[in-house]
């Protein structure tokens, strides 16, 4: 991930990336990012259903989608995961999201420890919206501790397997440098993050101090979802926004 392209059509930039989701994204110049979070996270066609009436609403093309946080029942193996990516990335072909061969949309896929969703499920999104004055907003995608773009997982998975604080210690590092280094290809750092998002259900006390708050990760406070990342042996994974507008539906 790394190059920077232009989706006139969205309203938003975004850093190439796999083929179900982009680096992260950022909205050019005249628009503005919105999130908008479900009170309850909604199944995946139904959440669909749901963006779209939302979208046109606000009088956007479906185009203008440009982030989704999803919730899944529990880590998918990898052959699971690539089965529920090519379900999720039918709506954006069908929406001309994929019209450029490319995915623009920047994506979460967690799963809660405690009490999931009985199917995968879309808890948030965002979406440009025309806005002369808006400050510059973007979103990054979720990272847990494996570099991506490899055709399977589990070989290159940081400190697989190694749930001691100095294994811990270790992945967050990797996912930390990884979310400064997707930021820092849209022009952003911590210091414009609006939102820090966390998922694990290990203990984060050990280096919470020295690995996240001193590098100025929680200058806006850090959000810790009880959650697992989306493939077996992933213990880690964060993301995050600089969104100036937000919603609860």
């Amino acid at each position: 991930m790394g190059e920077v392209i232009e989706f006139l059509s969205g309203g938003y930039r975004f850093i190439k990336g796999v083929s179900q989701y982009s680096g992260g994204v950022a909205a050019l110049p005249g628009f503005r990012l919105e999130r908008v979070r479900f009170t309850h996270p909604l199944p995946l066609q139904e959440g669909f259903a749901e963006i779209e009436r939302i979208i046109a609403a606000a009088g956007r093309p479906l185009t203008a989608f440009a982030a989704c946080e999803l919730r899944s029942p529990a880590p998918f193996t990898e052959e699971g995961f690539v089965a529920f990516n090519s379900t999720y990335t039918e709506t954006l072909k069908a929406w001309g999201l994929l019209d450029t061969g490319l995915n623009p949309v920047a994506r979460s896929n967690v799963c809660p420890q405690i009490a999931p969703p009985p199917v995968p499920s879309i808890y948030a999104f965002s979406f440009t919206v025309p806005s002369v004055e808006a400050k510059p907003s973007f979103v990054i995608s979720g990272s847990a501790e494996v570099p991506e773009g490899h055709a399977a997982y589990r070989d290159h998975i940081i400190s697989r397997g190694d749930l001691s604080p100095q294994g811990l210690r270790t992945k967050a590092q990797f996912v930390l440098e990884e979310m400064e280094r997707r930021a820092s290809t849209l022009g952003f750092g911590w210091e414009n993050a609006t939102a820090v998002q966390v998922y694990t259900v290990h203990d984060l006390y050990p280096f919470l101090a020295d690995e996240i708050v001193k590098r100025g990760a929680a200058r806006a406070g850090l959000t810790w979802h009880y959650n697992n990342p989306p493939v077996v042996d992933l213990e880690y994974e964060m993301d995050l926004r600089g969104v100036a507008a937000e919603h609860v539906v």
